[in-house]
């Protein structure tokens, strides 16, 4: 009966170690971890354009000013005109900022032309409110607005940037177009 015995504290012994085994290893239940993902830093998000060496969308610390911008889209061009600009203006969320190009203007002496030569087109870049007056549709607001796009946006690229002058629609353009000229 001694092996009986063993055998049964054999037994006892191996269910006892099957069952902390199995206690040991059971899931414990609990709350779940949540993790957080890192806010977005904070910032200013600007879109910067125009005269600049690589004009795109920049993530610029708070506080960050206009020339911070210019420094992050790889700085001036070499016909920017930064004199139109405050350099030292605070950004906002979602500001555009447009570099203007250097307007050239006519050397002092030059005459104007007013009286242009028949034949010859009125460039678009240089020319004075009464020469935009001048021409057919044109009056004097809308001379002023095309003077006031080329001073924000920069010249123009092409007669078709006409098409962004408010009230400057593709009828009046065509009427307009042998007239004028941009390079």
């Amino acid at each position: 009966m001694g092996s009986w015995r063993i055998f049964l504290l054999g037994l006892f012994v191996g269910l006892l170690s099957a069952a902390l085994i199995l206690i040991g290893n059971g899931r414990l239940e609990g709350r779940p971890i949540l993790l957080n993902t890192p806010a977005d830093p904070p910032g200013v998000r600007i879109s910067v354009q125009g005269a600049v060496r690589a004009p795109g969308l920049y993530k610029m610390a708070p506080g960050s000013i206009v020339q911070d911008a210019v420094f992050a889209a790889g700085g001036f061009l070499p016909n920017a005109d930064s004199s139109r600009l405050n350099l030292a203006a605070p950004l906002t969320d979602g500001q555009e900022l447009r570099i203007p190009l250097q307007i050239p203007t006519p050397l002092p002496g030059t005459p104007s032309p007013v009286s242009t030569p028949i034949g010859k087109k009125i460039n678009l870049n240089i020319a004075t409110l009464e020469e935009l007056d001048s021409l057919p549709g044109i009056g004097p607001v809308l001379a002023q607005r095309i003077i006031d796009y080329r001073q924000t946006v920069g010249p123009f690229q092409s007669i078709d940037d006409l098409l962004h002058v408010k009230g400057i629609g593709s009828a009046l353009l065509e009427k307009i177009r042998e007239l004028v000229e941009a390079p």
